[in-house]
């Protein structure tokens, strides 16, 4: 396949819905991105398991500039607990770089997809009923932050995720408004994002060009027409998060939820 105009149109329409739902959700897309862009790959001619690394690369880089755009958004509204932010963090940045740069070059088990396959299920459902966490229960200190932060940048450079899948409903569960949680997992996007892109450019230093247009695991043409079109639309997303009902917002979420457990699901079983 060419690179030519429909190639371009397919990276551009990707890019606008990747965009307007990390705004809308406070998610990076990458987990929408990832089998698209699998495709685009293998149907250039790339080996499979590699075209799924690429993409899983590639999306997570197209996160660093997506959850800048979005973070900003959000932060004009006054949504983002910095705290938070300064808290979960550093936690993070090392399990991204463990990710990206050591866990991601061996193969992911089953068990590990089922396994996460059954805890987004269960977030989902917990979103959808509107399950109400104890009024007791709050955000854990420092450490708990960093630790939670590990395991997110760990599994979010495994499934070349944002991570916004795992901390809107930990935040959830925390008491922290909907609002407030999707603002801030938007911001801890980047981080997430910049993490596991170090780890990737470092794992896939020596790989020769699996194409034209590709860097290590990274592939430079879906990175810049993704990340330009996501770019202008994440914007769009946040503010329509703020003005949403929280219940149908709450809604919306839990569909993502349900379809990413049916995706790790059906992974588990390829």
């Amino acid at each position: 396949m060419e690179f030519g105009v429909l190639l371009v149109a397919e990276l551009i329409a990707l890019g606008v819905a990747t965009g307007f739902v990390a705004g809308l959700l406070g998610v990076g897309g990458g987990m929408t991105m990832v089998p698209f862009l699998t495709a685009i790959l293998s149907q250039r001619g790339v080996e499979p398991g590699l075209a799924v690394k690429m993409a899983i690369a590639t999306s997570m880089a197209t996160i660093v500039f997506t959850s800048l755009s979005s973070m900003r958004a959000h932060h004009r509204h006054g949504a983002v607990r910095w705290d938070y932010v300064r808290g979960i963090a550093p936690g993070i940045v090392l399990g991204g770089l463990a990710s990206g740069a050591g866990v991601f070059a061996l193969a992911k088990g089953r068990g590990l997809a089922l396994f996460f396959a059954v805890f987004i299920g269960v977030s989902a459902v917990q979103m959808l009923r509107g399950a109400q966490p104890r009024a007791s229960r709050a955000m854990p200190g420092a450490a708990g932050q960093a630790a939670v932060g590990s395991g997110i940048g760990l599994v979010s450079g495994l499934l070349g995720a944002g991570g916004g899948f795992l901390s809107v409903p930990f935040m959830s569960w925390c008491n922290v408004p909907l609002r407030q949680a999707i603002a801030t997992s938007a911001a801890l996007g980047f981080p997430i994002a910049l993490a596991n892109v170090a780890g990737y450019l470092i794992a896939g230093r020596a790989l020769p060009p699996a194409l034209p247009g590709a860097f290590g695991y990274l592939y430079l043409p879906a990175l810049v027409i993704v990340s330009a079109a996501s770019v202008t639309l994440a914007p769009v997303g946040a503010r329509a998060a703020q003005r949403m009902d929280q219940r149908r917002l709450r809604r919306i979420f839990a569909v993502l939820l349900f379809s990413l457990a049916g995706y790790m699901a059906t992974r588990a079983f390829a």
